[in-house]
Order: C-alpha cells, then structure tokens, then sequence
C-alpha cells in the first residue's frame, strides 16, 4: 500500500467488530428526526421546566464551601465519596438487597451497559434482547460482534414463555445459548410495558437453569403514575447473575450525565478494573449534595405529577384523533406509548410528511435488530406540554391518514 492508494487511511485498522459496522447507523443517529417547527414527540427529554436549577446551584455552593481545596480536583469533593451509600440506600428502599461496595458509578446508564458488555461479551456470543427494545443498546451490542436473538414483547413484558420454548429449542439442537440477556422491565422503551412480577421469578430461573447474566435496565422505575411497583429482578436473584443499571437523568436532568451498576462485589471489581478513568467527581459530588436533605425525593414527586397528565393527554388525544385500525399502549409510568398503526402504513416513510404536518416521533424499525416495525411509531410524551401534545397527536393522524388513502385506494 502507499499513501497514494485508495486505501490509504487508518481505517482498515480499526478492530473487526468496528469495521463490521462501518456501513450502518451510528449511536445517536435517531436524534436526525426532529424539526424546530415541530412538536417534539421522538426523543425521552424531560421538559426543561423539571430541571432542578435552583436546587442544583445550592449544592454547587454547598460543595465549594465544604470542599474548597478538592470540589475541582481530580480525587473531586468529599461529598463524591458518599454517593454509593446515597445509591445503596435508595435501592434497599426498593427492597434490593445492597451495599456501597456493590455500586460501580458511570456516565450515564448507556456507559454503564457498556461497562457491562465490555466485561462479558466476546465476538460471536449470543444476547437476547426484548423485541422491540431500546435502540440506543442495539447500536452499543453491535460494536461487540455478538448475535442478537429478540424475543416479543407483550402487555405484560417480555414473554418468559416464549424465551423458555427458545433456550429449550437450542439446547436440544445444540446451539449456543445466550450469555446474556438485557431487558427493561419498568415501563420499557419503547411500548412502556411492566414485565409481570411472575415472569421477573420466572427470568431468574431460566438465567440460572440456562446460565446466563440478565442486564436489568431501570431508568424509568421511579417515574410510576398508577399501580405497585414490581420486585426488581434482583431480589429473586439467588446467586448474583442479574446486574442492574440505573440513571440519575430521569430523575435529576441528563446533562449530570451519572449512572450505576450495582452486582455483586466480585463482578463491580471487575467492572472497576475495566471502566477506568473518565470519572466525573465534581458532578457527582453535587448530586451527593443534592440528595442529602430529601430534595430528589420531592423532585420525584413532582415529576409523577407533572408526566402523568401528559401521558394522560397523549392517550386521550389518541382516542380522538386516530383512525380506527390504531392500537397503543396504555403505560404506568416512564415517558414512551407504543403506537401500531394500520396494516400498509409506513413510519419510516411517513416522518418527513409528519414533520411537515408539525409532529415528530420515532419509527418503530429504530428498535429492532431486523427488518421489523415499520407499522409502528414511539411517541414520548416527556418534552411537550399537555396542549402541544395534543396539537401533536392531531398532526400524527392527518400524516397517517394522508397515507392511509393510497393504500384504501389499492384495494
């Protein structure tokens, strides 16, 4: 080769699960579906009302004036150090069984499925993940060059059945069977369904019958508007094989941009060994400060009160506005609806008459590893306020119904 090649370049460098993407989307690239014109139904943004700004600011201040000497170094405040416990404490509150050794702060939950991945995925592994699920962990699972098996998603989560049928079908043919299994199972994105407490039993028992880790994804839980939150996963956990992520942007605002791991000791060392450097101390100190005194509880409270009549808006705003053969899910919590719309409706093809309509939301074929959910959209109702929304959904249903009148026509 010589610098005068076509094929001069570092490229042909890059490892080989790397270049085995090179030609699809990159992580982030569903954020091109937007339009400031538009009502912003796509991304899982908290409204900027919901930002503690206020309270955020006294902990800075609280922090500079305890820690002046380290608030900004690289050891970071002395309030940085006591976040685990902060975390530990709030997960036995949920009846997860946990200590401070047990939590692995990250950078958000999307490092913090890294950090897992990076530990116990090796090219060619299999990992099953709820179809549809995040699209945000399909983009991360693919730089692993591991094999994705989905397994549907109904009202009451991912059907433990169906996967139960599947791992018995690979054992007996021989197969590989997964080493991991990733799941969201409060208010899942996207169709915002709780996974049945006795199908959370059920997973642990296939994880351990079939030796796998479950990724029990968690960065809407706190955010219930009706019903009893679930047992975490974790509780039925007999022998430290369900590895739970958790968020603060949800519940504080995105841009603190801090998560956690929380495992069993063994596994957070390994996980510490491998996620090293890149930790923000100072940002994790304010938190710490944030939390002492009850503030992120009421911040919770206040969050519940402000989406649930958002998400009752959307859901009345389909009932209205949507043409009959529209079906949507009716979620408990989170930010996201789950919209199939009628057969020969495209939603990847529809968003730009969409946008022009003045909505934009997220086709469903974002959440899929295959060619799959081109009928369905994931609208959040996190961003907007309650008349925007329905000035949203509105929109949506001319764009659906504009598309609907070629297909009606073909028949």
């Amino acid at each position: 080769m010589t610098i005068d090649d076509d094929s001069a370049g570092v490229e042909h460098l890059l490892s080989r699960p790397i270049r085995g993407t090179m030609d699809g989307e990159g992580y982030g690239a569903w954020r091109s579906f937007t339009d400031p014109d538009a009502v912003p139904l796509s991304f899982g943004f908290p409204f900027p009302d919901s930002f503690p700004l206020e309270d955020l600011s006294e902990a800075v201040e609280t922090l500079f004036t305890a820690d002046p000497d380290t608030a900004l170094q690289y050891t970071g405040p002395g309030y940085a150090t006591s976040l685990p416990e902060i975390i530990a404490g709030r997960a036995r509150e949920r009846g997860i069984d946990c200590t401070s050794d047990q939590v692995h702060l990250t950078n958000g939950a999307t490092h913090a499925i890294d950090t897992v991945c990076q530990a116990f995925l090796d090219p060619g592994d299999l990992v099953v993940v709820e179809r549809p699920t995040f699209m945000g962990a399909l983009r991360l699972l693919r730089n692993y060059a591991v094999d994705i098996e989905g397994i549907d998603v109904d009202a009451d989560g991912l059907d433990v059945d169906a996967l139960a049928t599947t791992l018995a079908e690979r054992r007996a043919a021989g197969e590989a069977l997964p080493k991991l299994c990733y799941t969201i199972p409060n208010f899942q994105n996207p169709t915002g369904a709780t996974l049945a407490a006795e199908r959370r039993e059920r997973l642990v028992e296939l994880a351990v019958e079939y030796d796998f880790v479950v990724l029990e994804d968690d960065p809407y839980g706190r955010l219930r508007y009706d019903g009893e939150e679930p047992p975490s996963l974790r509780t039925f956990d007999p022998d430290g094989r369900v590895i739970r992520v958790d968020t603060f942007s949800k519940t504080i605002a995105p841009g603190v941009r801090t998560g956690w791991i929380i495992a069993d000791e063994p596994v957070i060392e390994q996980l510490r060994r491998v996620d090293a450097g890149g930790e923000n101390r100072f940002t994790r100190g304010v938190i710490a400060a944030y939390c002492e005194d009850g503030r992120l509880e009421t911040a919770i409270e206040g969050l519940c009160a402000a989406y649930e009549p958002r998400r009752d808006r959307m859901l009345a705003a389909l009932s209205e506005h949507m043409p009959p053969g529209t079906t949507w899910s009716e979620p408990s919590g989170g930010f996201f609806v789950w919209v199939t719309f009628p057969e020969g409706i495209d939603t990847e093809a529809m968003i730009d008459d969409a946008i022009a309509e003045g909505v934009t939301y997220l086709p469903g074929s974002s959440f899929y590893s295959g060619d799959r959910g081109r009928r369905h959209a994931r609208l959040s109702f996190s961003e907007a306020d309650p008349d925007a929304i329905e000035r949203g959904i509105a929109a949506l249903s001319r764009a659906v119904r504009a598309a609907m009148d070629p297909v009606e026509a073909g028949e």
